[in-house]
């Protein structure tokens, strides 16, 4: 019955009552859920503070950072379908974006089809709780259109990757032995936290979504997790890969 969570009436709750003026930085927008990242990019690139996602357990800070003449606005999501999807909410507000590039770490439900290679999700378990406001469909999976231009992008540079379903849920500690083996046999190759959500607010408000991601754990076929590159330095060393894939995808949107 969740669907029934869905209501087309206005919002009493809007999110320009939180910031003074709306503004058009860039149409570009790049989320990371990494603090290293963003570290690794103040380091390496000029990046220019220009706004403040507000809330009550700290801010998250809007960076502007130019490559090769396009403008790219970035900033560090807070985790979780219904917290990334506020973020989204109040990024396009204070930054015009539309076309948003999202990456970062997942489990793998088929180990043996994603090692070594980029996830491109195409489409998305709603095992949470936030695409159902924003999108009017009985569908369990939402559709990521964005997928086709990743793939054409990771198939120009030549980067190995793998296309298929992945699993949205925010219940991290209720990922069962038997769910993982039924979403495992209707098609998913990773379980994540954001992409159903994410998803359906870009759609509601017409933006595109362009996700990636990249396997850090495993939920084996015997019902077993298994560490794979979480806390390590190869973990790092993926997200600015990730980070780098991202800005150069950027710049041919």
């Amino acid at each position: 019955m969740r669907h029934n969570f869905y209501d087309c009436s206005e919002p009493m709750l809007k999110v320009e009552y939180f910031y003074q003026e709306s503004r058009k930085i860039s149409d570009i927008g790049i989320i990371t859920f990494s603090e290293k990242v963003i570290e690794w990019m103040l380091r390496n690139y000029k990046c220019e503070k220009v706004a403040e996602i507000g809330c009550a357990n700290g801010a998250r800070t809007v960076y502007a950072v130019s490559v090769e003449g396009c403008t790219i606005v970035f900033y560090m999501s807070l985790v979780g379908s219904a917290a990334a999807g506020s973020c989204i909410e109040d990024f396009a507000y204070l930054t015009g974006a539309t076309k948003y590039i999202m990456f970062g770490s997942c489990g793998s439900l088929q180990s043996k089809k994603t090692e070594g290679k980029i996830i491109i999700p195409n489409s998305a378990y709603r095992d949470e709780g936030l695409s159902y406001h924003y999108l009017d469909l009985d569908d369990e999976y939402l559709v990521m259109p964005g997928w086709k231009k990743v793939k054409s992008f990771l198939n120009e540079n030549t980067i190995p990757y793998i296309v298929g379903k992945t699993w949205t849920t925010d219940a991290i500690f209720r990922e069962t032995k038997n769910k993982a083996e039924r979403l495992r046999q209707d098609g998913c190759i990773a379980v994540e936290m954001e992409c159903a959500g994410v998803q359906a607010v870009c759609q509601s408000k017409g933006f595109e979504l362009y996700d990636f991601l990249f396997a850090s754990d495993m939920l084996e076929e015997v019902g077993e997790w298994k560490n794979h590159l979480l806390g390590t330095a190869e973990e790092y060393d993926m997200q600015i890969i990730c980070m780098k894939l991202a800005l150069e995808l950027a710049r041919v949107l």
